[in-house]
């Protein structure tokens, strides 16, 4: 059961940005592109051990790039911002 959760939840979003969100129980994880928010919540609240408030979800469109003559899109991305209920904190570092 634990690897269905891991494949919902693919690894935490550390940056400034977010490290300042985490002062107040928030935090930030990059998840499957087809995983709604129901889905994030008990991934969380099963890999963690925590209580979830809220979920937020964004879709992060694919950017245009390219490498010499060869153009190309990033991945498609998907960002849950993930609200903790009081009491309940997760350490990433």
């Amino acid at each position: 059961m634990n690897s269905a959760y891991r494949k919902v939840i693919k690894s935490p979003i550390i940056t400034e940005k977010t490290a300042s969100l985490a002062e107040n129980n928030v935090v930030v994880f990059s998840v499957d592109v087809n995983a709604n928010k129901t889905q994030i919540k008990q991934a969380v609240e099963k890999l963690f051990d925590v209580q979830v408030e809220k979920v937020n979800t964004v879709n992060v469109k694919p950017k245009k790039k390219r490498v010499g003559r060869y153009t190309g899109k990033t991945n498609k991305v998907k960002k849950a911002i993930v609200k903790l209920k009081e009491g309940s904190s997760i350490e990433l570092n």
